[in-house]
C-alpha cells in the first residue's frame, strides 16, 4: 500500500494546534509577486502540494524561489523569462490560469494550458475568459495542444460585471488590471476576506484599488514594489476541519492564531446544533460536551456557509441527533465523499429539493438539460466502523479522515497526496492532538 494514510479510531482527540498561513491567499500571492519589480518576501507560506506545484511552475517560468526558513518564502521574479507555461503541473492546479495576468504584462502574449485542480465540478474558465476580453486581452484556444495563447491588444481598461460571483475570477482581473495607465471596474466581485487580503498586499506595493460593496475600481500603476514582507493570515479551512474532529471525537481542540471573524457564519451553525466555541483573542476552542443536534446548511458565496466547509459538515452531522439536509449551491460535485462514508456505516441518501429558479440559485453554470445531484440527506447518530476508503478531493480527503478517527479499529484512506495539497503536516499535527495515524 502506498500514498495512503492508516489510521487506528477511537481516541478522544484534544490538545492546541498552531493553523497554518492559508491556502488560498498564498496561491494568489505568489502569482501576484510575479508583477513585482523588486524581490518579493511572504511569511507564513504553507509547506503543502498546491504552493509546491505552483513554485514548480513559477520555476520554470524563470523565476526564482526561496524558502529561507520553513515557512518564509522568497520570490524573485525579475529573472521571468518564459511566457509558456508547464502543462504537467499546471494540470494539478486550478490557480494555474492566473498566471496569465503577469505573462501578458511581461510579454505581450503567453501560452496558458487548462487549469486542473479537484474534481468537484465543471469549474468553468468561460467567465474569466469573457472578463478578460472585455477589457482588452484577445485569447485562443488549441485543441490539438491544449493551450490557449493569449494577446493583449490593447491598454487593459473599461468595466466588466461577472453574472454570477467568481471568486478566481475576482482575483483574475485584479491582477490583469493592477498594471496599466487605465481604469478597470469590476461588477458583482466576489466577497471572500482572501480577495481584501490580495487588495490589501497589493495597495501596500503601491497599487490603486479601492471596494465599495460588490464594486472594484482598480487605477493601474507602471510598477510594483513590495516595501515590508507580508504576513499571511492562517487557514479558515484548517480550522473548521480541527473544529469538527474535536467535536466529532469528544474532544476539545484550540486553534490559532485566527481572526474570529472570518469563522462567524460556522460558529453559528456550530452554536445552533449544540457545540461550544470559546473565544480568547485570536485562539479558538472548539468541543461537543453534550452532545450535537441536526442542523441543515446550504452552501453560498461569502458571507454564506462555505462550499469547502460542507464536507467537514456532513460527517459531524452523522453523530448528531436527527436528520440533517445539506444542499450544495457552489459547486456540483461536491459529494464524492458520500459513498465513502456510507462504507462505513453513515447513512446518507441523496434527495431532490425543489427549486424554483434554479438557473439563478445555483452558483454554477445550471445546465436544464442536466441531472444535478445537489442535496443529501443524513439520518445521525450512527456508530460508525472501519474501513478502506479513497478520497477524490482534498476536502472529502479531509473528511474521510475524521471519519476514520472517530471509529474503532484500523482503517485505510487512499490518497494522502490529496489531503497533502491543502494540509501542512496533517499527519504530525493529529498525532499531536493523540490522534493514531501514519502514511505509507
Amino acid at each position: 500500500m502506498e500514498d495512503a494514510y492508516i489510521i487506528t479510531g477511537g481516541n478522544k482527540i484534544s490538545g492546541e494546534i498552531t493553523l497554518s498561513g492559508s491556502k488560498n491567499v498564498a496561491l494568489k500571492t505568489i502569482i501576484a509577486s510575479l508583477l513585482f519589480k523588486n524581490k518579493v518576501v511572504i511569511h507564513n507560506v504553507p509547506k503543502i502540494g498546491d504552493i509546491l506545484e505552483l513554485l514548480h511552475l513559477v520555476e520554470k517560468l524563470g523565476v526564482t524561489t526561496t524558502f529561507s526558513d520553513t515557512n518564509t518564502l522568497e520570490i524573485d521574479p525579475t529573472t521571468l523569462s518564459e511566457k509558456t507555461v508547464d502543462m504537467l503541473h499546471a494540470s494539478k492546479l486550478r490557480v494555474s490560469f492566473m498566471l496569465l495576468a503577469p505573462l501578458i504584462h511581461a510579454f505581450g502574449e503567453c501560452f496558458i494550458p487548462n487549469p486542473g485542480g479537484c474534481r468537484i465540478g465543471a469549474r468553468p474558465i468561460d467567465r474569466i475568459i469573457d472578463a478578460a476580453e472585455q477589457i482588452g486581452v484577445k485569447t485562443k484556444y488549441n485543441h490539438d495542444t491544449g493551450y490557449y495563447k493569449a494577446q493583449l491588444t490593447q491598454s487593459v481598461k473599461g468595466s466588466y460585471r461577472f453574472t454570477k460571483s467568481t471568486h478566481t475570477g475576482t482575483e483574475f482581473l485584479i491582477l490583469l488590471a493592477v498594471i496599466g495607465d487605465d481604469q478597470v471596474v469590476i461588477e458583482n466581485a466576489a466577497q471572500e476576506p482572501e480577495i481584501d487580503e490580495l487588495i490589501q498586499f497589493l495597495n501596500q506595493s503601491g497599487a490603486n484599488i479601492k471596494k465599495d460593496g460588490k464594486t472594484i475600481m482598480i487605477e493601474g500603476v507602471r510598477e510594483l514594489r513590495q516595501n515590508e514582507p507580508l504576513m499571511l493570515s492562517s487557514d479558515r479551512n484548517e480550522a473548521v476541519t480541527f473544529a469538527v474532529l474535536a467535536m466529532t471525537s469528544g474532544g476539545k481542540i484550540t486553534v490559532g492564531p485566527i481572526n474570529p471573524k472570518l469563522l462567524s457564519v460556522f460558529f453559528d451553525k456550530i452554536r445552533e446544533a449544540g457545540g461550544m466555541v470559546e473565544i480568547n483573542g485570536d485562539k479558538v476552542t472548539f468541543s461537543a460536551q453534550d452532545g450535537l443536534k441536526a442542523v441543515d446548511v446550504e452552501t453560498d458565496i461569502h458571507p454564506g456557509f462555505m462550499t469547502d466547509w460542507q464536507p467537514n459538515w456532513a460527517v459531524l452531522m452523522t453523530q448528531a441527533e436527527g436528520k440533517t439536509t445539506i444542499h450544495e449551491r457552489v459547486f456540483e460535485q461536491r459529494f464524492s465523499y458520500v459513498n465513502e462514508l456510507k462504507k462505513l456505516g453513515a447513512q446518507i441518501e441523496f434527495i431532490d429539493p425543489q427549486v424554483p429558479n434554479p438557473e439563478t440559485y445555483y452558483q454554477f453554470n445550471y445546465d436544464p438539460s442536466k441531472t444535478y445531484s445537489q442535496a443529501i440527506q443524513i439520518n445521525g447518530k450512527t456508530k460508525l466502523h472501519a474501513g478502506v476508503l479513497k478520497m477524490n478531493d482534498l476536502r472529502a480527503g479531509a473528511t474521510l479522515a475524521i471519519a476514520a478517527l472517530i471509529t474503532q479499529g484500523e482503517s485505510i484512506l487512499e490518497g494522502a497526496t490529496i489531503l497533502d495539497r491543502g494540509y501542512e503536516r496533517f499527519d504530525e499535527k493529529i498525532r499531536s492532538l493523540g490522534g493514531a495515524i501514519r502514511k505509507v
